[in-house]
């Protein structure tokens, strides 16, 4: 049976921990609401950017000089996974189910005969993946040291990419991150990038007009199309840091409240504890005054 020091000590050890929680929940809060609005004002750019690329390209897709990242390699047999997880824990499942889905496509695209390469962006990821696939990690991209992202994080990943891609290294590249819905809310998305498998828009998408394009078509998604795969990772990577400080906050409070009910139960068996030694002092004073 534990002594009443250590007692004591197991208290105020929770109650620490209960401290380090609280603060790191206000610091996810603080953090989530400028992570929320830069992530919801980079959605529509995105999607814009997507609605105009998927009409350009409409129109040049089925020709023979149709950009390579566009019409890919007329192959499917070897996919790279675009896995963008966070540098840090204690979030929830967070990092967990962004791997699990990874996983899961891989294990597919496994049993169907095809080649699996992953790409990691963020530590968690990869100290995940290693474990499983550790010679099909083709390179890992650490952003520890970065205080804010910015677009050219996303696009010096993108060149990587297009690199990989120039020296035929895949077919199909696939970004997998997490998409930031609400506090409690954010769901693992897959998303084919190479090539890019554009949203079926409606025929007005444009305002219903018809387009001559100055330079051609070609020309344009030859600058475009690098520049629209750099934007596609900046928005998941804004998406990630949003959906990471809702979990982190989600996963803080809930240790928080569990902490509190833990410091209630040893408070409680301290208190019995205390009163049972009490009791049985008590009882040895009068049974040796008795004895006398």
């Amino acid at each position: 049976m534990p002594s009443l020091k250590d007692l004591r000590n197991r208290i105020a050890a929770t109650k620490a921990t209960q401290k380090i929680t609280k603060a790191m929940q206000m610091v996810a809060a603080s953090k989530l609401r400028r992570a929320q609005a830069t992530a919801e004002a980079a959605r529509p750019y995105a999607s814009r950017m997507d609605t105009v690329l998927g009409n350009i390209a409409a129109s040049v897709a089925a020709l023979d000089n149709a950009p390579r990242l566009l019409r890919g390699t007329g192959s499917d047999q070897r996919h790279l996974l675009l896995v963008c997880t966070a540098e840090r824990g204690l979030c929830g499942p967070f990092n967990s189910a962004i791997v699990r889905l990874a996983r899961e496509r891989a294990a597919a695209l496994a049993a169907e005969g095809k080649e699996v390469k992953f790409f990691c962006v963020g530590r968690k990821g990869y100290d995940q993946l290693r474990r499983t696939f550790p010679r099909q990690i083709v390179e890992m991209v650490d952003l520890r040291s970065v205080r804010a992202l910015h677009f050219e994080h996303a696009e010096g990943i993108a060149e990587k990419i297009v690199a990989l891609f120039d020296k035929s290294e895949f077919d199909v590249c696939t970004l997998f991150f997490s998409r930031f819905r609400s506090v409690i809310a954010q769901v693992p998305t897959a998303q084919q990038i190479i090539p890019p498998v554009f949203e079926q828009k409606s025929t007005d998408a444009l305002g219903g007009a018809i387009y001559e394009f100055e330079p051609e078509a070609e020309d344009i998604l030859n600058d475009l199309l690098p520049r629209n795969l750099a934007v596609q990772i900046f928005h998941a990577l804004l998406e990630n840091a949003a959906s990471f400080y809702g979990a982190q906050m989600s996963a803080m409070d809930n240790a928080t409240r569990n902490a509190g009910d833990m410091i209630r139960r040893q408070t409680l068996f301290y208190n019995r504890t205390r009163q049972a030694m009490i009791t049985k002092e008590l009882i040895e004073i009068i049974s040796g005054a008795e004895a006398l």
